[in-house]
C-alpha cells in the first residue's frame, strides 16, 4: 500500500512537472497568445501555494536534464516556501528544505548559469536569516567545505556572504530585522579572525559557537583575492572571481571590525588591485575602498593603520596614475573609464574628508603635497561631476586652521583660485549643443533640468566658498590676483563678439556671462576680506596692510565705474558689485557709499519700446537701481541724513525725470523714508511727523469711499480692476472657439481693455503701501528703536488699511471661482479656468530655457493670450501684494496681532474661496502666509491662531485631496488625456503644494522650535493633565487646541496617501511624534487616539499595499509599530483594524504585538515585525514584479552624487506609468 502511494505521488509529480514545463514554454514563447500566456502565469502562481510545491521545486532544480529556465522555476518554488510558509512547517519539514538547499549548493557545477547560482545563494541566505544561530549551527562549516571546491563554489559562497551581509547590516530587511541581535553577532563571529575577536572582546561569551576555524572569512577572502590577482596570465575565471571577492568585501566595509582589516592586509590588497590592468577589478576595488573610507569614525589606532597609508607617496602616485589613465575626452567618452574616473574622484573625496577631520594623525613622511596635486588635477577635470568632489574637499581643507597654514597647501592656492575663477560661469545659460566639454559631460551625466540647476548651484557655491576662504587667509595677494584678472576680462569684454545692438538684444550674452563670472568671484573675495577684517587680528598686525588694501579696493571700484556699458544687464551687474564694495569691506567709508549712491541715481538708459527685449532690460535696471539705493539708505542713514536736503533734491529730480508710473515714483520716495526712519541723529518728534507725512496720502487712498464701494460686490471689483467689460468681450469674440490664443492678434477693443487694466492697477494703493511698509520693517531687530518707531507709526494706520485690504484679497480669490462670472453663457463656463491658468516656467518641466519662455510671453503681448495674461497679472498682483502686506504687518508684532477683531475676517478673506485658486496659486498662498502664522507672538496665539490654522488646514486638505484624486483618475484613464508635458507640470506643481503644506506642519509641530521674540503672557493651559503656560512652544499650543488639532491631523492622515514620497516621509515622522502625546485618559486624547488608531492606521496599511510607496515602507511600518505599541494597552481598536485585514488571525496579531512589546527599544526590529505581519499585503516595486528592467548599474548614482543634486522640487526619478489597480484596498478592512 505504501509503495503504491509512493508510486502515485511520483506519477503526480511527473504530471505536475510536465505541466510546469509546458506553462513555462508558453510564457517564454513570443508566439503565445496573451490569454494563453496569462492562464499559464496564473497556473504557475497557484502551484507555489501547493503543499507539494517545495518537493516539486527541488526535483526540478536538482534535475540536470531540465532546461535552465525550468530549474530556475523549481528554485522559485523553494524560495516561495521558505519566504512565506517557513513558520507553518514542522521542524522536520524545515530541515528537509534546508537539506535540499545544501544538496543543490554542494552539487553546483562550473557550467551553471549565473542566475541559477545567484538564486541558490539567495535561498541559502533566506534560510540563514530564519534559522542560522538558532537551530542551524553548522552553516559556517558547510560554507567552509564549499570553499574548498572549484572557483564556482567559491563564488557561490561569496554571493551568500555578500547577501547575508547586506541583509543583516545594509538593507532594511524585515526577516533579518526580526533576529537582528543574533545575526549581527553571528556575522561578526564568522567574518573576524579569532585572534582579533579575542583581542577586541576578551569577555565575549562562547555559549553559542557558530564559527568554523580560526581564520574567519575576511582572511579567507583576502587570501583568495591575492591568489586571483597574482595568477600568471590572469585568466577570465580568476578575474571574475577577484571581482566577486571585491564586491563581497565592499558589503563588509561599513561594519567589520577595523582591526580585522589591518590584520588581514585588506587595504594593501585592495591597492594592489588598483594597479591591475582590468577595469572591472579596478572599479570593484575603488568601490570597496570608498565603502571603507565612508565610515564615520575610526579610532586613533585604526586611523593610523587604515587611513594613514593612503597619504603615503607611493599610494598617492598610484591613485594619480590611475586617475590620469581614466580621464576621457568629452568627444569620445569611454563609459567604463569615465565611470572609474567618477568613482575614483569620490574615493579621493572621502580620503580628503578624513584628512580634514584628523590632520594631526597624518605621518610626517606622508606625501601630502602629492595628494594636493591630485586634488588640483581632479578639480581641473572638464567633467564637473568629477571636479565637484575635489572642490568640496578643498572647501573642507581650507576651513581647517591646521591645514590651511601648512606648507604643503600653499603652492596650490594660486591654481585653485584660477580654477574657481574659470568655473563660476553660468553653465545653465549656455546652449545644450555647446562644444564646451563641460556642457557635453553635463548632458551625459544629468538627465533633467532640476538636477542640472541644483548641481550647478552647488558647484558655484563651492567655487565661491573656496575663494572666500582663500581671501580670508591671504587677503592682499588673493584679492589683487582676482581684481587684476577681472579687469583684464572687463577690458576685453566684447573681443570676438558682435558689437552691442538693441535690435538683436538678448539678456544672456557671452560678454554678460564673462562679466557675471568675474563679479561672482569678486563678491566671494569681498566676503573673505570682510571675514579677515573682523577676524580678531590685532591692530598692529593688520593696520597698515588694511589701509592699503581698502584704498586699492576703492580705486579699483571707481575705475570700473568710470567705464561705459551699453548693455543694461551688464550695468545691473556692475551696480550690484559696486554696492557690494560699499556695504562690504568699505562699509566704514560713508563718503564712498554716497559716490555709489550718486552713481546709481545718475544711471539713465533710453527706453525704446520698439525693441521689447531691450526695453524690458531697461525696466529691470531701473527696478534694480531703486533696490540698491534702498540698500545703501538702510546701511548709511546716519551719513545721508546729514546731507538730506541734497539727497532729497536729487531723488526728487530723478524720480520726476524717469518715473512715468506712480509706483516707481513712490519707490524712489521710499528711499527718503528709509533715511528719515533709520537715522539715529534725528529728534523723535520731527521724525515722527515727517514719517507720518509720507503715509498720509497713502492712508487716505485706503479710506476713499469709492474704493470701499468698489469692494462691496464682485461686479464692482471687476470694474475697479478695469475688467468690467471682459465677460462681454469674451462672449462677443467667441474666444472659446479659438484653439490657440497666441496666434490671434488683439483688436483695438482688446488693447483698450488691456491698457485700462494696467492703469487701474496703478491707481490702487497696494504697491505704494508695500513700498513703505516693507522698508519700515525689513532687516530690523524686533526690539530696535527703528522697529519700535515703525510699530507706533503703523499701529494707528493698520486698522484704516485692513478692512479694504481684506476685501481686496477676498474678491481676488473670488475672481477665480467660475460661478461668479455670471455674464458668461453656460457653454463658456470652462473659459474662466483657461483665462486664469497661470503661465509659468518650471525647471525640468517646461520646454526651453527660462529666457526663451519669457521671450515667448513677450511676443504674445498683443494677442488674445496677451490679454488673458494681463487679466491674470492684474488679479495676481492684487492677490500676492495683499499677502505680502500681511507678512510685513506681521513683522510689527503685537501692533498687528493684538487686534481682537482681526482673526475671523482674515481667515475668511484668505480661505473662503481658496479652493478656487489653482494648485500653483494655492502653494504661493501657503508659502506667503506662513510667516504670518509663525511670527504670531505668544500672547496673541489663543485668539489669532485657531481661526487661521483651522481655516487653512481645512482648505488645504480639501484642495490637495481633490487634486490628487484628479491625478489618480487621469492616470488610470488614458483616453482623452492631455499632453504629457501638462500632466508632468500639473503633478509637479501638486507635489510642490503638498510639500509646502507638509513643511508648514513640520515647522508648527517642531518640539524644538523657539517662540517668536517679544513679550508674552503666562496664561495657564492644561495638556495631558499637566499645566502648560502659553510661553510653551506652538506645538504645545496646537496639541491643546482641538479647533486646530482636528483639521491638522485630518490633513496629515490624507497626506499619507498623497503620492509624493518626500512629503509622505515627513508626515509619517510628524505623526509618529504625535502618537505618544495622546496616551492619557483625557477626552481630547481619547478622541484623537481613536482617530489615529483607525484612520491613520488604515492610511498606513493602504500605502503599504501600494507599490508606489515601496520605498516608504520603513517609515510607514515604524508609524504602525508606534500606534500598536503605545495604544493597544488603552484601546482594542488597532487590533480590530488589523483583524479586518484578509488572512489575518487573532493569534498571529497577538504574537506580533507581544514581539513589539519586547522590541520596544529596537526600532529596526519593530519595523521588521510589522513588515513581516503585513507581508502578504505589502506592495512591491515595479522592477521586483519584473515589469521593467532594473536600472543599469553604470547609471546608478552614488550617495554623494545624489547629494550634489539635492533640489527643493520633487524629482523622484520614477518611470511615469499607469497606477496599479487599488480597487480592492477598501475591502482589506472588511468594508462593504
Amino acid at each position: 500500500m505504501n509503495d503504491h502511494q509512493s508510486h502515485l505521488k511520483q506519477t503526480n509529480a511527473a504530471v505536475s512537472n510536465d505541466q510546469i514545463r509546458q506553462a513555462l514554454e508558453v510564457i517564454h514563447d513570443a508566439r503565445s497568445p496573451n490569454k494563453l500566456r496569462q492562464e499559464a502565469s496564473e497556473y504557475l502562481e497557484q502551484i507555489k501555494s501547493d503543499d507539494e510545491a517545495p518537493s516539486n521545486g527541488y526535483s526540478l532544480a536538482a534535475d540536470p536534464s531540465q532546461p535552465a529556465v525550468v530549474r530556475h522555476f523549481g528554485l522559485s518554488l523553494l524560495d516561495y516556501a521558505i519566504r512565506h510558509r517557513w513558520n507553518d512547517y514542522t521542524v522536520e519539514q524545515n530541515t528537509a528544505l534546508r537539506n535540499w538547499e545544501l544538496s543543490l549548493a554542494e552539487n553546483l557545477t562550473d557550467q551553471e548559469p549565473f542566475y541559477i547560482r545567484n538564486k541558490i545563494a539567495l535561498i541559502w541566505t533566506e534560510i540563514a536569516k530564519k534559522s542560522w544561530a538558532l537551530d542551524w549551527m553548522d552553516m559556517d562549516e558547510r560554507l567552509a567545505r564549499l570553499w574548498t571546491g572549484s572557483l564556482a563554489s567559491k563564488e557561490l559562497v561569496l554571493a551568500i556572504l555578500e547577501t547575508l551581509s547586506e541583509d543583516v547590516f545594509g538593507h532594511e530587511d524585515a526577516i533579518a530585522g526580526l533576529r537582528s541581535t543574533e545575526l549581527n553577532r553571528a556575522c561578526v563571529d564568522i567574518f573576524t579572525p579569532m585572534a582579533v575577536l579575542t583581542d577586541e572582546f576578551p569577555s565575549r561569551g562562547t555559549s553559542i559557537n557558530v564559527r568554523y576555524g580560526d581564520e574567519g572569512w575576511l582572511s579567507r577572502m583576502g587570501d583568495l583575492l591575492e591568489w586571483c590577482i597574482t595568477q600568471e596570465g590572469n585568466d577570465e575565471a580568476s578575474k571574475s572571481c577577484a571581482v566577486r571577492v571585491l564586491i563581497t568585501l565592499r558589503s563588509l566595509m561599513s561594519w567589520v571590525i577595523p582591526k580585522s582589516l589591518s590584520s588581514t592586509r585588506i587595504v594593501i590588497r585592495l591597492c594592489q588591485c588598483l594597479s591591475m590592468p582590468n577595469i572591472p577589478i579596478q572599479l570593484a576595488a575603488v568601490d570597496a575602498l570608498h565603502s571603507l573610507y565612508n565610515r564615520s569614525r575610526f579610532s586613533e589606532e585604526d586611523f593610523k593603520e587604515l587611513v594613514g597609508p593612503m597619504y603615503m607617496q607611493d599610494t598617492v602616485e598610484l591613485l594619480q596614475r590611475l586617475y590620469e589613465w581614466s580621464c576621457v575626452d568629452a568627444t569620445d567618452i569611454d563609459e567604463e573609464k569615465y565611470l572609474l574616473s567618477k568613482k575614483l574622484s569620490e574615493l579621493v573625496f572621502n580620503i580628503g574628508r578624513l584628512l580634514e577631520e584628523r590632520p594631526i594623525l597624518i605621518p610626517i613622511d606622508s606625501g601630502l603635497n602629492h595628494f594636493f596635486r591630485l586634488l588640483i588635477d581632479i578639480a581641473k577635470n572638464n567633467s564637473l561631476q568629477i571636479s565637484i568632489t575635489s572642490l568640496h574637499v578643498w572647501v573642507k581643507l581650507l576651513g581647517s586652521k591646521t591645514l590651511v597654514a601648512s606648507a604643503p597647501v600653499a603652492p596650490f592656492i594660486g591654481e585653485l583660485l584660477e580654477v574657481c575663477s574659470q568655473r563660476v560661469i553660468k553653465y545653465e545659460a549656455l546652449p545644450e549643443d555647446s562644444p564646451n566639454p563641460s556642457i557635453i559631460f553635463l548632458n551625459e551625466d544629468l538627465d533633467t533640468m532640476p538636477e542640472r540647476h541644483a548641481f550647478l548651484g552647488n558647484y558655484m557655491r563651492f567655487c565661491k566658498m573656496i575663494t572666500e576662504r582663500i581671501v580670508q587667509q591671504q587677503p592682499a595677494d588673493a584679492l589683487y590676483h582676482i581684481l587684476g584678472q577681472a579687469e583684464q576680462v572687463i577690458s576685453h569684454l566684447y573681443d570676438g563678439e558682435p558689437a552691442f545692438s538693441m535690435q538683436s538684444y538678448s539678456k544672456i550674452s557671452i560678454p554678460f556671462l564673462k562679466l557675471d563670472a568675474q563679479c561672482s568671484i569678486i563678491e566671494a573675495g569681498l566676503k573673505g576680506s570682510v571675514r579677515w577684517l573682523t577676524g580678531g587680528q590685532t591692530r598692529e598686525t593688520i593696520g597698515h596692510e588694511q589701509e592699503v588694501m581698502l584704498q586699492n579696493l576703492k580705486v579699483w571700484c571707481e575705475r570700473i565705474l568710470g567705464l561705459n556699458f551699453e548693455d543694461p544687464v551688464v550695468k545691473e551687474r556692475v551696480i550690484q558689485l559696486a554696492v557690494g564694495f560699499a556695504t562690504g569691506p568699505l562699509k566704514k567709508d560713508a563718503r564712498f557709499a554716497f559716490k555709489i549712491f550718486e552713481y546709481i541715481l545718475d544711471t539713465k538708459y533710453p527706453d525704446d519700446p520698439n525693441f521689447p527685449a531691450y526695453s524690458e532690460a531697461v525696466k529691470d535696471l531701473q527696478g534694480l537701481c531703486i533696490h540698491e539705493l534702498q540698500r545703501l539708505a538702510m546701511k548709511f542713514p546716519d551719513y545721508l541724513i546729514t546731507i538730506f536736503d541734497e539727497v532729497e533734491r536729487k531723488v526728487s529730480q530723478v524720480s520726476q525725470g524717469v518715473a512715468l508710473e506712480d509706483n516707481i515714483r513712490t519707490r524712489y520716495y521710499s528711499i527718503l523714508f528709509i533715511i528719515t526712519h533709520r537715522a539715529a541723529s534725528v529728534d523723535p518728534q520731527p521724525r515722527q511727523e515727517r514719517l507720518e507725512a509720507f503715509l498720509q496720502p497713502l492712508v487716505a487712498q485706503w479710506q476713499d469711499p469709492d474704493l470701499t464701494n468698489s469692494l462691496t460686490s464682485f461686479n464692482n471689483f471687476c470694474e475697479l480692476l478695469g475688467c468690467g467689460g471682459i465677460q462681454q468681450y469674451v462672449t462677443r469674440r467667441a474666444l472659446h472657439e479659438i484653439p490657440d490664443w497666441s496666434t490671434k492678434p488683439l483688436d483695438d477693443e482688446g488693447k483698450a481693455l488691456q491698457a485700462h487694466m494696467q492703469h487701474a492697477l496703478e491707481r490702487l494703493p497696494l504697491r505704494a503701501t508695500k513700498a513703505f511698509l516693507s522698508v519700515s520693517v525689513e532687516k530690523l531687530e524686533s526690539n530696535s528703536i527703528p522697529h519700535q518707531m515703525a510699530g507706533r507709526l503703523w499701529e494707528k494706520n493698520i486698522p484704516l488699511i485692513l478692512p479694504n485690504l481684506l476685501h481686496l484679497i477676498s474678491q481676488a480669490h473670488a475672481f477665480h471661482d467660475a460661478p461668479n462670472w455670471k455674464g458668461l453663457p453656460s457653454e463658456m463656463s470652462g473659459i474662466v479656468q483657461r483665462i486664469l491658468t497661470d503661465r509659468f516656467w518650471q525647471v525640468g518641466i517646461s520646454r526651453g530655457s527660462r529666457d526663451e519662455f519669457y521671450a515667448k510671453v513677450g511676443d504674445t503681448k498683443n494677442t488674445v493670450e496677451g490679454l488673458a495674461s494681463t487679466i491674470r497679472a492684474t488679479v495676481r498682483a492684487v492677490r500676492e501684494t495683499g499677502y505680502k502686506l500681511l507678512c510685513y504687518m506681521g513683522l510689527l508684532g503685537e501692533h498687528f496681532y493684538s487686534y481682537k477683531e482681526l482673526p475671523q475676517p482674515l481667515s475668511a478673506a484668505l480661505f473662503t474661496n481658496a479652493c478656487a485658486l489653482s494648485t500653483h496659486q494655492m502653494a504661493i498662498l501657503v508659502e506667503t502666509i506662513r510667516p504670518v502664522i509663525e511670527n504670531c507672538p505668544v500672547a496673541s496665539r489663543s485668539h489669532f491662531l485657531p481661526p487661521i490654522l483651522a481655516g487653512l488646514f481645512e482648505q488645504l486638505d480639501r484642495k490637495a485631496s481633490a487634486e490628487w484624486d484628479k491625478i489618480e483618475h487621469r492616470t488610470r484613464n488614458t483616453e482623452g488625456r492631455s499632453s504629457l508635458d501638462e500632466e508632468m507640470r500639473d503633478e509637479s506643481v501638486l507635489r510642490q503644494l503638498t510639500y509646502t503644506s507638509v513643511m508648514l506642519v513640520v515647522g508648527l509641530l517642531d518640539p524644538d522650535r523657539p517662540n517668536p521674540a517679544g513679550p508674552g503672557t503666562a496664561n495657564g493651559i492644561v495638556r495631558n493633565g499637566l499645566p502648560h503656560i502659553e510661553h510653551g512652544n506652538v506645538r504645545s499650543f496646537i496639541l491643546a487646541t482641538p479647533e486646530i488639532l482636528k483639521p491638522l491631523i485630518l490633513f496629515c492622515t490624507h497626506a499619507i496617501r498623497m503620492r509624493d514620497t518626500r512629503s509622505c516621509s515627513f508626515i509619517t515622522r510628524v505623526l509618529g511624534s504625535l502618537v505618544p502625546e495622546f496616551d492619557t485618559s483625557g477626552q481630547i486624547d481619547t478622541e484623537v487616539r481613536e482617530f489615529i488608531s483607525t484612520e491613520v492606521l488604515k492610511a498606513c496599511i493602504t500605502s503599504l499595499h501600494d507599490p508606489y510607496f515601496v520605498d516608504m515602507q520603513k517609515d510607514l511600518a515604524q508609524l504602525v509599530a508606534s500606534i500598536v505599541i503605545i495604544y493597544t494597552p488603552r484601546t482594542d481598536t488597532p487590533k480590530q483594524i488589523l483583524l479586518s485585514l484578509p488572512s489575518m488571525s487573532a493569534e498571529k496579531i497577538d504574537q506580533a504585538i507581544q514581539q513589539l512589546y519586547k522590541a520596544h527599544q529596537n526600532t529596526r526590529q519593530q519595523r521588521a515585525i510589522v513588515l513581516d505581519l503585513l507581508e502578504t499585503l505589502r506592495g512591491v516595486s515595479i522592477s521586483e514584479q519584473g515589469r521593467i528592467a532594473k536600472p543599469d548599474p553604470k547609471k546608478i548614482r552614488s550617495v554623494i552624487q545624489e547629494r550634489y543634486m539635492t533640489v527643493d522640487m520633487q524629482d523622484d526619478g520614477k518611470v511615469k506609468e499607469k497606477s496599479p489597480d487599488l480597487g480592492g484596498v477598501a475591502d482589506m478592512f472588511g468594508q462593504p
